[in-house]
This record gives C-alpha cells, structure tokens and sequence, in this order.
C-alpha cells in the first residue's frame, strides 16, 4: 500500500472515522491538521490540490486524493473483515452507512457543530431557528439504532464492520450535541462494546 496520509481536522467525526478503521488495520497513517473553523480548507493551495469541494476528511495515497469518508474507509479494509463477503451483509453494512450520512450526520454532528465547537450564541438566526428540527431528526435517528440494538449487537453481518464505524464516530459524542443517549439504553450497550474493541481508539479532538 502507498503511503498515507489524512488531510483532517482531529474534532471531526468523519476524520475520525478513518483513523478508527486504520487502527482497526493497524495500517499507519500521517495526520495533517486543518481548522475548518479557521477557513483552512477554503485556501487556494488546498482546494487547488487536496480537495476542490473544500472539505475533509481527504485521505491521499501517494499522489492521489480520495475524499468522503465513507470512500477511505472503504479503502483501507478492502479485503479485511471489516467488510462483509457475503452479498446481502455488504449492500447491508452500505446500507447502514449511507444511512449514517443522509439522516444521522446532518443532524446529530450538526448539533455538535454548532453547540459545542461553535456555541450557541454565535449561530445564526437561520440555524438558531433549526435547532429544533434538528433535535427532532436526531433523537428520531438515535430511536431508530436502538430498536435496531435491542434485536442485533451490531449493525450488519453478526458482527463489527463498517457501519459500526461509521455510526460510532459521531453517536458517541451526541451528548455533546444537547441529545440524551441515556433514553436510548441499546445504543449505549453497544457503545461500550465498540469502545472494549482492541485496537479501538479514542477520538482526540
């Protein structure tokens, strides 16, 4: 495998999505920090070479750019177990992580973002007024897990994958969002089992 490097911002969920797959792999990875916050993806040299759209996570391989996090992961485990053989278990565990992106990230990191990096008294009238319909999809989010939970100790497949990755970066850190993962009891069962996991790491941002 080429050398590798995360182009992130370390309080990200989607960056830490990537990192916890390679410590899952134990397949090293060098770290380049940026503040989004700051506007440092936003600069002509990153969007010129890293990343056109802006954002991170971008994991380069050698001279190439892969960004999504989703893609990356995907990346690194190809051929580990991390990925389901089966047919069906894989379009599941895809199904999970598209999932993670299109109902659950939007909401639950956006709470995050905004509360806890950026603080309430800095949102804008506009984000303000979308609390809470963000709050509504993001408890609807976490009381879809838990059903999910009460029935399965993972996500796809019997056992850790992806979609156990992609779903723990940013559910673990919900609370600090403003959202109460203890009425959602199966879902914190299952963040401890994910967190005993070796090779499990923790987020540093």
């Amino acid at each position: 495998m080429s050398a590798l490097i995360l182009h992130e911002d370390p309080v990200s969920g989607n960056c830490y999505k990537i990192r916890l797959t390679a410590a899952h792999l134990g397949i090293p990875i060098e770290r380049r920090a940026y503040d989004i916050r700051r506007g440092e993806t936003r600069t002509a040299a990153f969007l010129t070479r890293v990343n056109a759209n802006g954002r991170i996570p971008v994991l380069q391989v050698g001279d190439d750019y892969l960004p999504e996090s989703a893609a990356a992961c995907i990346y690194l485990a190809h051929g580990s177990a991390l990925i389901p053989h089966d047919r069906f278990d894989h379009a599941d565990m895809l199904r999970w992580m598209f999932w993670e992106q299109y109902n659950h990230e939007p909401n639950v990191a956006t709470l995050r973002f905004w509360r806890a990096l950026i603080g309430e008294a800095h949102l804008t009238e506009a984000q303000r007024a979308a609390l809470p319909a963000k709050e509504a999809a993001g408890h609807e989010a976490l009381k879809l897990m838990d059903e999910h939970l009460q029935r399965a100790e993972w996500f796809a497949a019997g056992r850790f994958t992806l979609a156990d990755i992609a779903l723990y970066a940013y559910t673990h850190v919900a609370g600090e969002g403003g959202l109460n993962l203890s009425h959602y009891p199966a879902v914190e069962a299952w963040l401890a089992r994910v967190a005993a996991l070796p090779g499990h790491i923790a987020m540093d941002g």
